[in-house]
């Protein structure tokens, strides 16, 4: 995107450093501009893919089968799909920047805050997938090596957050300063040590078999990661190490350079990756995470039809959807939708510019990043405690 020739087509648009002309404030200062234009870009890069995968969540509302004609744009008619994105981007690169930074800002806050939540689930789905099969491995080959197995990363995601937070004690917080840090991350360890301790209580382990401290342990240590983006957004360079590095800084004569890549957001970007390649490569294992993602399997009576379908097929593709889709593809553009959010926050570090026209970091991006851990971590807990609360519901 700011290779120089793309770069220096981007100049001509309307959007590019034309504040300089109007603001007193901004005639003041140095206008950061390759900075400007490297946010303002992925903003309506994202904004292009977000609303490409919105039009397409409406489109594909309430589609139950391949029968459906709509079906048939999901599945095909790529290279006119590939056409109206192009359109759209092609658009968006025109929109005048005005309020439209600013306003998208919020809608990118909101959507990456979902996402955050959508990958808790994962993380909580894949460990209890994980937990499941290596008790089940355990029991048919009578050996103790999986049992060992799960202490072992059990031990190890629990000793990956003691040493988190222990970090974030050192590098996050002041003696005489930083109090917010020093309660965000207080909070969130006892939370954690409370979830631990509710998810192999007996009543628990009764309701729920498969619960355990490798589900427990997984979820805290994505806390602990969510806490740590959090404080690495902390406006206030005393609490903020990354603050320097991610903002706007004097780079000699030249001028200013803004540095957006720190440790925060390439791990966020590779669990974001993750995430993304579980939910594409498999459907969960559990009846209520597949309620929650639509991706609910074949009902029983489908199963049979499909396999004498594959065996008279001999490996050809055929139509498996004519009686039911085996997910909902309005949910997943949504989520789609949500994922454009969260990739546009995370390239931009949840920076803004400020009234000089420089990236800055804001509190609003600290507190949506907070909040999401404490959903994340309430979220975990109702799956513990819903078939204790709610007896006469199926939860199997």
């Amino acid at each position: 995107m700011l290779s120089p020739g793309v770069e220096s087509q981007l100049h001509n648009l309307p959007w590019v450093c034309d504040e300089g002309a109007r603001s007193p404030v901004v005639l003041r200062s140095h206008i950061d501009c390759g900075s400007l234009l490297g946010h303002r870009a992925v903003y309506r890069m994202c904004f292009a893919t977000a609303a490409f995968f919105f039009l397409f969540t409406l489109l594909m509302t309430c589609v139950h089968s391949s029968r459906d004609p709509r079906a048939a744009i999901q599945n095909g008619f790529w290279f006119f799909k590939f056409l109206v994105f192009i359109g759209i981007t092609v658009g968006a690169f025109y929109i005048p920047n005005g309020s439209f930074t600013n306003i998208w800002f919020y809608f990118g806050v909101v959507g990456s805050f979902l996402f955050i939540l959508i990958q808790l689930v994962l993380v909580i789905d894949f460990a209890h997938s994980w937990n499941q099969r290596w008790l089940g491995r355990a029991e048919e080959r009578d050996s103790r090596a999986w049992y060992a197995g799960l202490s072992f990363f059990t031990l190890l995601f629990y000793s990956l957050s003691i040493a988190a937070v222990t970090l974030f004690y050192i590098y996050y917080t002041q003696p005489s300063t930083c109090y917010e840090g020093k309660v965000f991350i207080s909070l969130n360890l006892i939370l954690c040590f409370c979830v631990s301790i509710i998810a192999v209580l007996p009543k628990v382990q009764e309701a729920q078999p498969n619960s355990g401290l490798l589900q427990a342990s997984a979820v805290t240590l994505y806390t602990m990661f969510v806490t740590w983006l959090a404080l690495s957004n902390v406006p206030d360079q005393k609490c903020n190490p990354h603050l320097l590095t991610n903002g706007t800084v004097l780079a000699g004569a030249e001028g200013y350079v803004t540095q957006w890549w720190d440790a925060p957001s390439i791990v966020g970007l590779i669990v974001f990756i993750l995430c993304t390649l579980f939910i594409s490569l498999r459907s969960s294992d559990h009846q209520q995470v597949n309620s929650l993602m639509r991706t609910e399997e074949c009902p029983p009576v489908l199963e049979a039809t499909q396999q004498q379908q594959v065996v008279a097929c001999e490996g050809r593709a055929f139509d498996n959807e004519q009686d039911g889709v085996t997910y909902s593809y309005s949910f997943f553009h949504f989520c789609l939708l949500l994922a454009s959010l969260h990739v546009m926050m995370t390239l931009t570090n949840w920076y803004r510019p400020g009234e000089t026209q420089k990236m800055t970091s804001t509190w609003i991006a600290v507190w949506v990043k907070i909040c999401a851990s404490w959903a994340g971590l309430l979220l975990y807990l109702w799956t513990l405690v819903a078939p204790l609360l709610l007896p006469n519901r199926d939860f199997s």
